[in-house]
């Protein structure tokens, strides 16, 4: 539909309903003749006239009873819908979709969501977890929450925390049993629980020694999405994982899982909240950007 066959059935709903084109023009913040320009189109295109107008009233035609009975309710949602995206853009309200690694939430965000809920009641905070580096934006989300060593450039990007230190890390019944590496070169005759699915495998852990980053390329017996399995599995005892330290503190002080190779550990300059360029920053995500901000600086 084109958009003067829009409007023209906009104006004619309005005059219909409010029995007057002063009424509707200034709902649609026209003029009156434009409203009537609109409505005579209309009815050129449909062959039938819709309205009669004197000095005293205006009135629907029998077709014109009969086209606006029919299509009211169509109507009526397009102008509810148009209400609906318009309060969107004037205050903050609806949903903003995160994309998220799953072990950033509980250590990172958590307490700013529960915050941000607390203070925007009428945005309503969805959280999706995926460790890839894929486009999120395909699918619809708002923005997205990585480290920033993977972060694209054409991306605005808003440090959140860091920096980042990540380590591995195993139980203390899996170095008695298989012992500690003393390099990351040893972790090639080790068992690491690898995150990721497919072709998109976080198999490559990163060191640094003298100031300069190597990787290394590991492999193991468990491949999963989800970062809370591998995590079990390391409790267990069935491997090594390479987390983010702060992520494993609590379970590092109980002395559930021991840290090694720490002396190689690298530092990642930390993790960025992120967006298109070209996208508009809508108000719930910009009230988002404001409370992180706020939050970090507290």
């Amino acid at each position: 539909m084109e958009k003067d066959q829009l409007d023209g059935l906009l104006a004619f709903s309005l005059v219909a309903e409010k029995h007057s084109f002063t009424a509707a023009a200034e709902t649609l913040r026209i003029s009156p003749s434009a409203v009537s320009k609109l409505i005579k189109q209309l009815e050129t295109r449909l062959g039938v006239t819709l309205l009669t107008r004197t000095t005293r009233a205006t009135s629907l035609t029998e077709a014109g009873e009969k086209f606006f009975s029919k299509s009211a309710p169509a109507l009526e949602s397009i102008f509810v819908a148009m209400k609906e995206a318009g309060s969107l853009g004037e205050k903050p309200a609806g949903r903003l979709r995160l994309n998220v690694p799953q072990m950033i939430y509980p250590n990172y965000l958590k307490r700013v969501v529960e915050t941000f809920n607390a203070k925007y009641p009428d945005v309503t905070v969805e959280i999706f977890f995926e460790n890839a580096a894929t486009n999120i934006f395909e699918k619809g989300f708002d923005a997205g929450i990585r480290v920033s060593n993977i972060l694209a450039q054409d991306l605005v990007a808003i440090k959140l925390f860091g920096p980042i230190r990540y380590v591995v890390a195993g139980a203390p019944q899996y170095f008695k049993k298989f012992g500690r590496p003393e390099h990351p070169k040893d972790l090639l005759t080790h068992a690491c629980l690898c995150v990721g699915s497919g072709v998109r495998v976080y198999d490559r852990w990163e060191f640094e020694s003298e100031g300069k980053s190597f990787m290394v390329q590991v492999s193991g017996a468990l491949i999963t999405n989800d970062m809370m399995v591998a995590t079990d599995a390391a409790l267990d005892g069935r491997g090594l994982i390479f987390v983010s330290e702060d992520s494993i503190a609590d379970k590092v002080e109980s002395g559930s899982l021991e840290i090694v190779l720490r002396q190689y550990a690298e530092t990642s300059d930390g993790i960025y909240l992120y967006y298109p360029q070209r996208s508009q920053v809508h108000p719930k995500l910009r009230v988002f950007i404001e409370h992180i901000k706020q939050y970090s600086k507290a």
